[in-house]
């Protein structure tokens, strides 16, 4: 079982009533104590956009261009997703059994706003909350008690959760970091200029060449180039990456050697299914504090806007 120090530690005002409920903190420990729980289910949640926007069949990349049958199916996918990823527990009345425990998800986009069924009253429910537009994401645990919910006037009678009783959720992430859709929250006007080619291929490489120091993933790459082939086409030998080396561009991937370079670059490394771009120049006198990697025999940094265009370094397969 969590002790409730641990809970106390998230700095919420937990209420008696979820101190004393045995089953939840149960299934609270459960989930806390996976592996790299929080990294998997962000992971899910950013992947059950993705998936809902099709961005290779669609070219979509915002929430709002969903239909309303799509994000109704929203609450279905990431309940299936989450299942699949953590390999819950089929469960007899609810949809999970979790450390023994019957437990129901409920996803909503809104935040506040999730539908609970009459039969899930006297259960947990797995609360979830996803935002691409904030980039943030929730999830917490609740016991569902009828004190606590605003009667449901809809015809199935689903009910929320009172403002007044978000104090009895156990929350395990709240307000966590979602991993960014970039093509969501780039500058419009680049994003115009990305989408003006006719070629996947000269879309990927204005991309990378207006996208620099941030992490991409692959789903925005399927998205950009459109085509099945996408991946190749960030590789070298015709794709991004050879085509912006003459231009003194960089993209790593998620290989532990590209890693490496973003890190001694003083970038993020990318994830699993991630990119980085960035422009990079020979080490010069007015360089000599920054961050530092060598390739080639040489020591490079990220380029200032002063420094000339060079052709960039290959990548490593391993660095020491």
């Amino acid at each position: 079982m969590l002790p409730i120090d641990i809970l106390a530690a998230q700095n919420l005002a937990l209420s008696q009533e979820v101190r004393e409920d045995t089953e939840l903190l149960k299934v609270h420990a459960e989930l806390m104590g996976t592996e790299r729980a929080r990294e998997r289910f962000a992971a899910v949640l950013r992947n059950t956009i993705d998936q809902l926007l099709n961005g290779e069949a669609t070219g979509r990349y915002s929430w709002q261009s969903l239909y309303k049958t799509e994000r109704t199916h929203a609450g279905t996918l990431v309940e299936i997703n989450l299942q699949r990823e953590f390999a819950f527990t089929d469960g007899a009345t609810m949809d999970y059994q979790i450390a023994g425990v019957e437990v129901d998800c409920k996803y909503s986009q809104s935040f506040g706003s999730w539908m609970i069924p009459p039969e899930a009253r006297g259960h947990l429910c797995l609360l979830v909350w996803a935002n691409d537009d904030e980039s943030r994401w929730s999830a917490g645990l609740f016991r569902v008690r009828d004190e606590w919910l605003n009667r449901g006037s809809n015809r199935d009678a689903k009910s929320t959760v009172k403002a007044a009783h978000r104090d009895k959720i156990a929350w395990l992430w709240l307000d966590a970091e979602l991993p960014e859709n970039v093509l969501l929250h780039m500058d419009p006007a680049d994003r115009t200029a990305v989408f003006n080619f006719q070629s996947g291929q000269q879309r990927l490489n204005e991309l990378f060449r207006r996208v620099q120091k941030r992490r991409i993933s692959r789903n925005v790459v399927r998205t950009v180039a459109q085509q099945k082939d996408y991946m190749k086409r960030v590789r070298g030998n015709g794709g991004s990456r050879s085509a912006l080396r003459p231009e003194g561009i960089l993209i790593m991937g998620d290989y532990d050697s590209h890693r490496a370079v973003a890190e001694r670059l003083g970038l993020l490394p990318p994830r699993e299914g991630e990119f980085i771009s960035v422009r990079v120049a020979r080490r010069g006198i007015h360089h000599q504090d920054a961050p530092h990697v060598v390739l080639d025999g040489e020591a490079w940094v990220v380029a200032t806007p002063a420094d000339p265009l060079q052709m960039a370094p290959s990548l490593p397969s391993h660095i020491k």
